[in-house]
């Protein structure tokens, strides 16, 4: 089938949470695992939340062209994915799902073109995204205002995606998000 679906949002949309529906709802997803040069947050374990690469890893990789993608989201802080996972998942007969930032999203449409459905998670406001951030309790005040200035830039970039899903009422998103799915799947 090498269908993806790429899902895009401002850190704190809830487009994770939706992401973890899906693969419950539907058994021939799976997830792609990307990798990145940050230090895990919270609960985060490698290889299962991301692949976390040391920046001269992560370097290393690129000069071996093993990604399919990648970019340095923040200073020092780069997130990428892998080929392998792509051969991984593909191999199974699978979906893959991504869960990207917005550039990504944006650069992996791009490169699958027709086999790829991106779909971006819009907040309902930047103010009730800070919240969200901040009740999450995983991140530091300097980081949360960060991703919150940054969200302004990645809303603008939503007409780039082939759907935009407000998530301002969690289980009309998801639903709104599995009809689209359920249309891409039947093409």
């Amino acid at each position: 089938m090498e269908k993806v679906i790429i899902f895009s949002a401002p850190s704190g949309s809830g487009k994770t949470t939706i992401v973890h529906e899906l693969l419950k709802r539907y058994p021939q997803f799976e997830f792609s695992i990307s990798a990145t040069s940050r230090a895990p947050r919270g609960a985060e374990q490698d290889g299962v939340d991301y692949y976390f690469l040391t920046e001269e890893e992560f370097l290393r990789r690129i000069e071996a062209d093993a990604f399919v993608e990648w970019e340095a989201v923040y200073a020092g802080t780069h997130y990428g994915t892998l080929r392998s996972e792509v051969d991984r998942i593909w191999s199974k007969g699978n979906v893959i799902i991504f869960d990207v930032d917005v550039v990504g999203g944006v650069n992996l449409k791009k490169i699958f073109g027709n086999k790829a459905c991106s779909v971006f998670i819009m907040p309902p406001s930047v103010e009730e995204l800070e919240r969200r951030l901040i009740g999450r309790g995983t991140d530091a005040p300097e980081v949360i205002a960060k991703r919150v200035a940054k969200a302004g830039q990645e809303i603008e970039r939503a007409p780039e995606f082939d759907h935009v899903v407000v998530n301002d009422d969690l289980q009309r998103a998801i639903a709104d998000t599995c009809a689209i799915i359920d249309n891409f799947i039947a093409q």
